[in-house]
Order: structure tokens, then C-alpha cells, then sequence
């Protein structure tokens, strides 16, 4: 009985420390064939589905009606559905459609596209003006095109049936009754299609969204959902799968000087999109280049800062609300500055380096704080996806170079030409050509501490402003305004001949180590830009004359 006893203890030991981990085994190989499921089903789905495992707000599944905590969303009609409906939903919703089947011409109309629940919290139905969406269940009706919601109750036939004018977006929307006939046009082998407006809209200004999704905060995904559903998704475009210079395009088959292109991402993201604007133009597409707004999402944003559009995006502001600044935005231009690096020696056989500045360039402190913060993140990309963490890692770079100081003594190893003119150097360990009134992550380097009167720094005057710096610990005091910069001058063109030794340069924060060189900065063309008078500080308003903001733009150039 003692043995029996004994194997009896085995058996139950076994039982107690192999069952938990067949039940693991068993939860874990249903739980990657579900994963496969849904993968399929939204392979082939006409929906942009993405699947959550929990809902930000109240939803219920928009076939069963049950509350639902996890499931999948799609991020252009808004549908929310539990994983087990996930299929009986795609066949029962349709999407929005980007272009309608049957061309109505430019001036087609279209009905409400209603689905049912989940409207958004605090919207108003259209019939009796009274709050949508209060029941605890799935309840009244969203148009995703338009937006209105109507209650249960207030939804009559006529409402299914009459035509849908978009809503407050309708001067950014394209219609699709409008890319249907665009369509047709190609296939006739017409290509007048600036002549194609839809019906009844005066200020027509068509808005293309470009969103880097690896840019900063890494809220790009976020966005690109949000405005895939206030706009036509064809419109919306992830830059981390299609080049600006394909998504451009869409500007050839829309009216002429009149698109808006909405840039989210860094300034390393606006100045790849110009440089794709500029091959427009060498193309021979200078009438339909778009003016262009900022969405800030890099680390520095000092593009974005000096038109405007605020120094980083945090979600603090709503998606609708970045849309009305678009539409209200006044277009201005931003001068273009073509960099060439000329190697000494090597009898002239290596062709220049060539870069185009949107910004500033640098040779010194702040370009080795760029290098070593770049060399960083090569190595180790992940770490980098917060602006919190990437501000840190320069603040490291920036309180080393302050010990160490590998860049002292520059005005003996370079020369410096304004307009050809030679400058004489001071002490300095730095110097930088600015285009722009913000540098630095938001400090306004020319003007210094604001003590002083110098000639104001604009980005469309044709003029550089050019500074030098003693040091990490003076560009720090310059950023808090204890200090004031060292001003060599203004200028059309700038030369500077590195004569020995290896140093730091940046172009537009892409820095990297130069030997003895020539660097030759001279005005390449403008960009039109769009400026947002809302986020203007008083730091602006000295740098920006209220006559500029409204002024017609001529059609020249990160």
C-alpha cells in the first residue's frame, strides 16, 4: 500500500506540473491561429481595420451590440465589432468608398453614409440639437463623411437618401464622385482635370496629410487614423510606405495653386517633402505646387516653431481643431540654401557634397552634440521613439562637450567670407549660418537676450544671419537669454574653409565628421509655406510685419 501510495504522489505531482503547462501550450497555439484569423480577415477586408485590446472610450460591437472592451476598429468609417463578428461585419458594412462606382460628374452628388453607435462623446443630433450618444448601448447614427449624428428616434427615411455636403471639411474633402470622374477622364485620355470642382464649393483647397509615423513621439499611427476618418483616405498618406514623390501626384489631378499639404513629422520629414516638391518643378509641375503646413513631431521643431505651427504636438490639440488652422493658415515663402562641401586635394576628382538647408548650418559644439546623438540611435533606434528621452540624450552630449571641449580654438582653423568680404574671427568654438528665427529646440539665436538692436532675422528676405558661440555652456546660457551670441553679420552668401584638422558640421540636423574643405552656402530657390498666426509668440511678432502674412506667392523652393 506504501508504493501504491508512493505512485499515487508521482501521478498527482506529474498532474499538478504538467497540466498548467498544456493548458499554457494549448491557450498559446489557439491564441496565434486567432491572431492568424484576424490577420486574414483584414488582408482582405475593404476595411482598414486595426485591432485594439482596449477601447479608449464606451463601445459596443456594432453587429451583436454587446459592450465590447477589446476587438478591432476601422480606422476610415469608424466601425468598432468583437473578434467574433469581426467577419459577419466585413460583409455586412461597407466602407467608405474613395471613389464612387458610378461617375456623377463634378457636380454628382452622394447620400449620408450612416453607421450606427459609437458617436463621438459631446456631438449634437442634427435634427433636434439634443446630445448623441448618452444611452449605455449601441445607439444613433454618425455620417462618416459629414459627420452629423442624429438620434434613433430623429433618423427618418428622407435622412437615409439625402445628399451629404461634408460637413464643416467640405473645402479640404475630395469628393468621390470627383475621382470617379477624374478616373473616366484618364481613360478618355483628357487631362484638363483642374476643370473638375465639386459642386458649390467656392474656396475649394483639397488637403493632402504625408504623416511620418517614425517621427518623435510616434503618434503618426494615431493620427493617420483620425484623419482617414474626417477626410477621403485617399488623401492620407504614411510616408514610412509611400515616398512623398508618389503621394504627390494626387496634387496633378486637383486644380491648380490650390492644394494644401499637411507635413506630420520633424523638420527632417517637411525638408524630405520640399525636396520632392522641387523635383515637381524640375518636372515641369510648377502650377501645381501645394503651399505646405507643419504638424510637429520631431525633437527640435524649429521649422515648425518660426511658421507658426508650435514647437511639438502632443495630442493636446484636436484633429479637427489642426484642420480649421490649416484652412485658416496664410500662405508666405522660406528661403532654400543649396550647401557645398569641397574636399581639399585629392586634385578635384571627388565631386562636391551638396545638401539643401531649410534651417541652419553649423560647424562646432551643436553639430557634435547632432553627431554623437545620431551615432547613438543608429545603434540603438528603439530607445529613441520619446522627444523626452532624445532632449536628455543631447543634454548628456551638450554637459560632456562642456568638460571636454573638442571643438576649441575653431577660429584658427577656419576662415570665414560674408558676401566675399573676409571676417575676423574672436575666440570662438562655433559657428552658425541661420536661415530661420528659431534654433535649437526653440531659442531665437540671433536675437540673443533682445538687449541689443540688430536687424531682425527673417526666412524670406534672402539673407543669412551668421553667429558664433564660445562653447556648450554659451549655447546653454543663449538658450535660457543669459547670454548673447556672437554676431559676425548678415549675408547672400557665405563662405567658410575649414584649413586643417577634422570637425563637426550639421546641415539641417544631419551632421557628420568633415577633414579640410570649402563649404559654399548660396540661395537655391523658396518654398511656399503656410504660416499659422495663432501659435505667434511675442518673440514673433517682433520678427513677422503684419503686411507678409497675406501677400500672393510666386512659384520657386529641407
Amino acid at each position: 500500500s506504501s508504493a501504491v501510495a508512493d505512485w499515487s504522489l508521482v501521478f498527482w505531482t506529474l498532474c499538478s506540473v504538467l497540466l498548467p503547462v498544456l493548458i499554457t501550450l494549448w491557450c498559446s497555439f489557439q491564441r496565434s491561429r486567432r491572431q492568424v484569423l484576424i490577420r486574414d480577415i483584414f488582408r482582405k477586408s475593404k476595411h482598414d481595420w486595426h485591432y485594439t485590446d482596449l477601447f479608449g472610450q464606451p463601445s459596443y460591437c456594432c453587429v451583436c451590440a454587446q459592450h465590447i472592451l477589446q476587438g478591432a476598429f476601422c480606422n476610415c468609417c469608424g466601425l468598432r465589432v468583437s473578434e467574433g463578428c469581426l467577419k459577419k461585419a466585413d460583409q455586412l458594412f461597407l466602407c467608405k468608398e474613395i471613389m464612387m462606382r458610378s461617375s456623377g460628374g463634378a457636380h454628382g452628388s452622394m447620400p449620408h453614409h450612416w453607421i450606427r453607435g459609437n458617436v463621438p462623446l459631446c456631438s449634437c443630433c442634427m435634427i433636434c440639437k439634443q446630445q448623441c450618444g448618452t444611452q449605455p448601448k449601441l445607439c444613433d447614427y454618425r455620417c462618416v463623411w459629414c459627420q452629423y449624428t442624429v438620434h434613433d428616434e430623429c433618423m427618418m427615411d428622407r435622412l437615409k437618401t439625402e445628399e451629404c455636403m461634408f460637413g464643416e471639411f467640405r473645402d479640404l474633402i475630395i469628393p468621390p464622385y470627383c475621382l470617379s470622374t477624374i478616373n473616366q477622364m484618364r481613360k478618355d485620355k483628357r487631362t484638363d482635370y483642374e476643370k473638375v470642382v465639386p459642386y458649390c464649393r467656392k474656396h475649394w483647397m483639397p488637403v493632402i496629410v504625408l504623416a511620418n509615423t517614425r517621427s518623435g513621439n510616434n503618434m503618426g499611427e494615431t493620427l493617420l487614423g483620425e484623419f482617414k476618418n474626417l477626410l477621403n483616405p485617399v488623401q492620407v498618406f504614411d510616408l514610412s510606405k509611400i515616398a512623398p514623390a508618389k503621394a504627390l501626384q494626387l496634387c496633378t489631378l486637383l486644380p491648380c495653386n490650390a492644394v494644401r499639404v499637411l507635413v506630420c513629422g520633424g523638420d527632417g520629414t517637411v525638408g524630405w517633402v520640399l525636396d520632392a516638391i522641387d523635383e515637381m518643378k524640375i518636372k515641369g509641375q510648377e502650377r501645381y505646387i501645394p503651399q505646405v503646413a507643419i504638424l510637429p513631431l520631431g525633437t527640435g521643431n524649429d521649422l515648425s516653431n518660426t511658421l507658426g505651427w508650435g514647437a511639438g504636438y502632443a495630442g493636446e490639440v484636436p484633429v479637427e481643431q489642426i484642420l480649421r488652422n490649416v484652412m485658416e493658415a496664410d500662405g508666405i515663402r522660406l528661403d532654400r540654401w543649396k550647401v557645398q562641401v569641397t574636399n581639399k586635394g585629392y586634385y578635384n576628382l571627388r565631386k562636391p557634397k551638396v545638401f539643401t538647408m531649410n534651417n541652419y548650418f553649423s560647424v562646432g559644439p551643436d553639430a557634435l552634440m547632432a553627431l554623437n546623438f545620431h551615432a547613438h540611435r543608429e545603434k540603438t533606434p528603439s530607445l529613441f521613439s520619446s522627444r523626452i528621452i532624445n532632449k536628455a540624450v543631447y543634454f548628456f552630449y551638450g554637459t560632456k562637450d562642456c568638460l571636454v571641449q573638442e571643438c576649441k580654438d575653431l577660429n584658427k582653423k577656419v576662415e570665414l567670407e560674408l558676401d566675399g568680404e573676409r571676417i575676423k574671427l574672436p575666440n570662438l568654438e562655433g559657428i552658425i549660418v541661420l536661415n530661420i528665427g528659431y534654433w535649437g529646440g526653440g531659442c531665437r539665436l540671433w536675437e540673443g537676450m533682445g538687449d541689443e538692436p540688430y536687424p531682425l532675422a527673417r526666412h524670406d528676405d534672402g539673407l543669412l544671419e551668421v553667429v558664433g558661440v564660445h562653447g556648450s555652456f554659451h549655447c546653454a546660457q543663449i538658450q535660457v537669454k543669459l547670454a548673447n551670441p556672437v554676431r559676425l553679420g548678415q549675408a547672400h552668401t557665405v563662405r567658410l574653409i575649414l584649413k586643417s584638422s577634422k570637425m563637426p558640421m550639421q546641415v539641417d540636423g544631419e551632421p557628420w565628421a568633415q577633414g579640410p574643405c570649402t563649404v559654399t552656402i548660396t540661395h537655391k530657390t523658396h518654398a511656399l509655406m503656410l504660416y499659422h498666426s495663432g501659435e505667434q509668440t511675442d518673440d514673433d511678432a517682433s520678427s513677422m510685419s503684419e503686411p507678409d502674412h497675406g501677400r500672393e506667392q510666386t512659384d520657386e523652393d529641407v
